[in-house]
């Protein structure tokens, strides 16, 4: 069985992709943690590939305060390529705006599908 950093990966995500505003910087780490054929698959729709899932990411953050980011919840757990971590979205000094959970599945050590809930209460 391949060994998988499901902590690692999966905040690098929350933190280099999802809080990521510069699309070259986005772009760059989504190459480095997703497979090539990846899915985002999100409340609002299913993104397939690279610059669809960059595009997705672009249109949550546009919606979102230049100061908010994505912040692991403690650390991501995972076995059998299925990875688990929740995270939380607010302004750095202050309360989180928005919770949730991803859900990932690893194909040779990147990402093949994320998987985002948003908690209701917050949503």
């Amino acid at each position: 069985m391949e060994h998988i950093d499901y902590d690692g990966l999966m905040r690098a995500n929350a933190v280099r992709v999802f809080s990521e505003r510069d699309p070259v910087r986005r772009m760059d780490a989504i190459r480095e943690l997703y497979a090539a054929d990846a899915v985002l698959i999100e409340p609002e729709g299913v993104f397939k590939e690279e610059a669809a899932i960059s595009n997705a990411v672009t249109e949550v953050l546009s919606k979102l305060p230049s100061t908010f980011a994505f912040m692991p919840s403690g650390a991501a757990i995972g076995h059998h390529g299925v990875g688990r971590l929740f995270w939380k979205a607010g302004p750095p000094d202050g309360p989180p705006v928005v919770t949730g959970m991803d859900i990932a599945h690893f194909k040779d050590g990147r990402i093949q599908v994320l998987y985002v809930f948003l908690d209701p209460e917050m949503a």
